[in-house]
């Protein structure tokens, strides 16, 4: 019986990666990587929160990327499943950007959005 392969909750994009990379050798603190997760709060009721990550937590989802590790919080899965991770450079900023289909809204600052959970096929491969 062979094991199906599963699709990633997230991908990561080169420039995220780099991004990681960077910031998991700069850590005070061995860290395997980012986690990525979800927090209530911002004017559109929810924010992307990311941590570094020193180990694998209980039911975190694994996504290796381009030599990096993201881990995902299980409480986030449904709300990022689907996402891409990006890393964004403009005049003004640099930041992590997720393209999200399961934003319903997002607020004009950019800082906060608001998130529905996944629908069909594929949310079931991760429940």
């Amino acid at each position: 019986m062979t094991a199906r392969a599963r699709t990633a909750v997230i991908t990561v994009t080169e420039a995220a990666a780099a991004r990681v990379r960077d910031i998991v050798a700069r850590a005070e603190k061995p860290a395997l990587g980012v986690r990525v997760g979800i927090t209530k709060g911002g004017c559109a009721g929810m924010s992307y929160q990311l941590d570094l990550a020193t180990e694998v937590a209980r039911g975190d989802e694994v996504v290796d990327a381009h030599g990096v590790r993201v881990l995902v919080d299980p409480k986030a899965v449904l709300y990022l499943l689907g996402s891409e991770m990006d890393f964004v450079v403009d005049k003004l900023s640099a930041r992590f950007v997720f393209r999200n289909p399961n934003e319903v809204s997002a607020c004009g600052c950019g800082e906060s959005v608001s998130l529905a959970p996944a629908k069909g096929e594929e949310a079931h491969h991760h429940t």
